[in-house]
């Protein structure tokens, strides 16, 4: 890694030798402090709170000192903390940290004077909190309920703001009940009980008793007798149902046909087969469409009910039906790129007239490009190829100046170089939020993206990159480190190096430390158990698991495992990613049954994880083979079909891990 340059200290620039030794003899200090207070020893961050003056990242050090004893720090004290820092991401940090802890203590006097200043504006809990507040107050707008609503439903834990904000909501009939049974639903079917039981608790108290059993034991409250009454006791159906079809669809389905059904409302009904579609779909079942026709109302499925069954509907060539769920989406779904192109497929599909040939073309027209899967494709649909797009006019030596003198940079990027990632991308983030004041231009972003390149912190360099709008720098969105390393190994062992490039763009962003939640290591994003296998398979001696960090070695064993797994899958590059994410086990399962155009197979891909590694895989391949080649290339020329493996063909590597 290259030496940042020096922190600007108010307009003064330091010196670089100085400076940096400055830093460097408190750098073990804040990385203490750092330790201290992920265990949140408040007596050692306190004792190790005046090693850190005068440090780069002293922030952060008086961040976490404050923030571990929040709770009975005086007003005071959190007001001149934000004076001190005024202006910076950690400022912003603790004011959000101080309202949702206002919140709590319902000391709304103290939360009006000190929430028009949170400028992230991102945490929907303190939302729920100044909403609840307006209608306290009395001045909350009519669409207060619905606003509730939207973060309330997005949020998947348990929640106060929200919470208490609904409880107001529908005590002033600004929400209703239905509202509320639709939250206990969403807890139960991502088995959030906490949630579940809060929502019941809101709506209705009486019915707590009989809840545990419904959600602890369904299938014998839903066989016995159920206890509660009227709406209360069709609501706990409905949450025993859906808990029981979480893990037994067919059992649910039966229940709610032969059994629940006619004690329903309708919309019970309707959104419980969605559900049960939704479930049969993720499992990729040929039963999913038959309980999505046992609903009567569309409007009464959720987003993700009818994404579902739109992907069901993709995989038996009902293209009717297709345009239909889609038609049924809300209009922000209906405006992503995913429906958008399916839409247009829809309409093309079954002898078009002119008029749905128009349609179809507008609506790729709105997405196409070179950003996405579904942009390529769109793009390939009117005839075109992915190509580089024009370079942006050159940076100028100020606009790189002002980058490289901007504070909040320089103590993101020193914060990562330093170790302390997390707390680097969170500032480095902050900084370059368009939605906050001062917040950057796009060429204000590209000049930071520039910044982060050249100190080779390739994941900033990228994610900034990708949020210009106007402009495309392909170089700083799809760099290539180590080109010779990659592009070498790639082409000797017979594998394409934009799919290379490709997946390790996904995998790590060119981090060379990089390691995932469950083990993976490395710029290939390794599991030590894998590695182990391919090395052995390789012929590569005295491999250890600790090697994986050595980026000759990753690149080795990461394209060994790739080409392995692409010839496995017969040349594959859609069902060789998804192996290389999840396993080549599952892959082998979602790909018996029909014959399928791949971008279809890869939109029902169970795992939304998975689905969107394939995709994006595949499409910064079809960009880097741009730039590698310098020609027109084609996302459908990657795809294929996918279908069942052909049983007279021999299995490559049964023992593939």
């Amino acid at each position: 890694m290259k030496i940042l340059t020096p922190l600007i200290a108010g307009a003064a620039l330091a010196t670089a030798a100085p400076w940096a030794g400055a830093q460097n003899r408190g750098d073990d200090t804040v990385l203490e402090m750092q330790k201290a207070f992920r265990k949140g020893d408040k007596q050692r961050l306190a004792a190790l709170l005046p090693g850190a003056r005068g440090h780069a990242l002293e922030p952060w050090a008086a961040y976490w000192e404050l923030r571990a004893r929040l709770e009975e720090a005086q007003p005071s004290e959190v007001t001149a903390f934000l004076q001190r820092w005024a202006g910076t991401y950690q400022e912003d940090r603790l004011r959000n940290d101080w309202l949702l802890l206002l919140g709590q203590r319902r000391d709304w006097d103290q939360f009006a004077e000190f929430h028009p200043q949170f400028r992230m504006g991102d945490d929907r809990e303190v939302h729920c909190y100044a909403l609840a507040i307006e209608q306290i107050k009395g001045t909350a707008a009519e669409s207060a309920g619905a606003e509730m609503l939207r973060h309330w439903y997005a949020l998947r834990e348990l929640d106060d703001g929200c919470s208490s904000a609904a409880a107001e909501m529908l005590a002033a009939k600004k929400i209703k009940p239905l509202d509320v049974w639709r939250k206990a639903r969403l807890g139960a079917e991502a088995n959030r009980l906490r949630v579940v039981r809060k929502a019941v608790e809101i709506v209705a108290p009486d019915a707590l008793p009989q809840l545990r059993e419904a959600l602890d034991s369904p299938t014998k409250y839903l066989t016995g007798r159920a206890t509660a009454r009227g709406k209360e006791r069709q609501e706990l159906v409905v949450l025993a149902l859906t808990r029981m079809a979480m893990s037994d669809v067919a059992n649910a389905a039966s229940l709610l046909d032969s059994k629940w059904g006619p004690h329903l409302s309708a919309e019970e009904r309707n959104w419980l087969w969605g559900l049960i579609g939704k479930q049969a779909a993720t499992a990729l079942s040929p039963d999913a469409l038959s309980y999505y026709a046992n609903v009567g109302r569309d409007a009464d499925l959720t987003d993700d009910m009818l994404a579902w069954r739109t992907r069901a509907a993709l995989r038996a060539g009902q293209w009717k039906l297709v345009g239909r769920s889609i038609d049924a989406m809300s209009p922000a779904a209906r405006q992503e790129s995913v429906w958008t192109y399916w839409k247009a497929r829809a309409l093309m599909a079954n002898r078009p007239g002119d008029e749905d040939r128009a349609a179809a073309r507008q609506l790729y027209a709105r997405i196409a490009g070179t950003t996405g899967f579904y942009e390529q494709l769109a793009l390939e649909e009117l005839g075109e190829r992915v190509t580089q797009p024009p370079a942006p006019a050159p940076l100028t030596e100020e606009e790189k100046a002002t980058a490289r003198a901007n504070p909040g940079l320089n103590r993101a990027l020193y914060a990562i170089l330093m170790g302390l990632r997390s707390e680097g991308v969170r500032e480095w983030n902050y900084t370059t939020n368009l939605h906050t004041p001062g917040g950057m231009g796009e060429r204000e972003l590209l000049a930071a993206a520039d910044f982060a390149c050249q100190r080779e912190v390739w994941d900033r360099c990228i994610n900034t990159s990708e949020r210009t709008k106007g402009v495309i720098d392909a170089a700083q969105r799809f760099p290539m480190p180590f080109r010779s390393a990659v592009v070498e190994r790639a082409r000797g062992i017979g594998l394409d190096p934009a799919y290379v490039y490709g997946l390790i763009r996904q995998e790590s962003r060119f981090i060379m430390d990089a390691r995932s939640g469950v083990g993976a290591s490395g710029l290939m994003q390794v599991m030590p158990a894998t590695a182990r296998w391919t090395a052995r398979k390789i012929g590569l001696e005295g491999f250890s698991p600790q090697q994986l960090y050595d980026r000759d070695t990753n690149i080795t064993i990461g394209t060994a495992y790739l080409k392995l797994a692409l010839d496995d899958f017969d040349g594959s590059m859609p069902l060789a990613a998804a192996a290389y994410n999840a396993g080549p086990g599952r892959p082998r399962n979602w790909r018996n049954g029909p014959v399928l155009d791949a971008a279809i197979w890869a939109e029902n891909v169970p795992f939304s994880e998975t689905r969107d590694y394939v995709k994006k895989v595949l499409a910064n391949t079809v960009n880097y083979a741009a730039i590698l080649t310098g020609q027109p290339q084609s996302l459908k020329s990657r795809l294929g079909t996918v279908g069942p493996r052909d049983a007279r063909a021999p299995e490559p590597n049964k023992d593939l891990p």
